[in-house]
């Protein structure tokens, strides 16, 4: 439903001012949303090479899968778990975005005599697993949190270029219809009062000029009746 618009000169004032706050604030959207789209791309190729870089070090655990088996008494599993994933955070476009730094395993001790061979290369192949896939946990978050801030900026944009601006223009322009109309209507009831006034003006001098005569004549002709008493026979 279409809102009412108050055609008056201070509701053309109101529209005009939102509207040059419109158009100045549009700009700078598309310029975050450009940023936004720019660094979503970078992050998601960085996802999907933290992405590949962990199923290569999972495909080299699994030459040793046939040797899992035998543990030797040591939890490799809990030992490859980080006990920290250490992140700092970055600042794109307005959106606070987590930095993956490092990870940090809980010490283990175990014996380098009464261990398998391989216990060591399988432990650093599983800790680096993990690590990688830290960070593409990281990575995996600050691509929700950019997608959901373009969702967000994609939103405005799209009310202000294709519901707020056209709306304000358009009520711009029926008040300024409005306010012609009631600019011609105001001239040309001026300019019938004034044919009216000029009309009355010249109608008076010549209403006096008629009152004037009448008397002027009543004198003259009782004069031009009166003759001389000599001239009687």
């Amino acid at each position: 439903m279409a809102k009412k618009v108050k055609l008056t000169r201070p509701e053309l004032k109101r529209y005009r001012d939102a509207l040059a706050r419109y158009e100045r604030f549009l700009p700078m959207l598309k310029l975050k949303q450009q940023q936004l789209q720019l660094t979503l791309r970078e992050v998601a190729q960085r996802c999907r090479a933290a992405r590949q870089a962990r199923d290569d070090v999972a495909a080299s655990i699994g030459r040793y899968r046939s040797v899992l088996g035998d543990r030797a008494g040591l939890d490799l599993e809990a030992s490859a778990r980080p006990s920290e994933v250490r992140t700092s955070t970055m600042n794109i476009a307005g959106v606070e975005l987590p930095v993956f730094e490092d990870v940090v395993f809980p010490p283990i001790r175990y014996s380098l005599f009464g261990t398998p061979p391989w216990v060591d290369q399988v432990l650093q192949d599983l800790r680096e697993r993990s690590r990688r896939e830290a960070m593409l946990a990281v990575l995996l978050e600050e691509e929700r949190l950019l997608q959901n801030e373009l969702a967000r900026i994609i939103q405005r944009v799209n009310l202000f270029e294709k519901i707020m601006v056209p709306q304000a223009r358009d009520a711009i322009r029926r008040i300024r219809i409005k306010l012609g109309d009631e600019m011609t209507s105001a001239v040309g009831r001026g300019k019938i009062a004034k044919n009216k006034i000029g009309d009355a003006r010249t109608e008076d001098p010549a209403d006096l000029r008629g009152d004037v005569s009448a008397p002027e004549a009543e004198l003259t002709e009782p004069g031009a009746a009166e003759e001389p008493e000599g001239d009687l026979p």
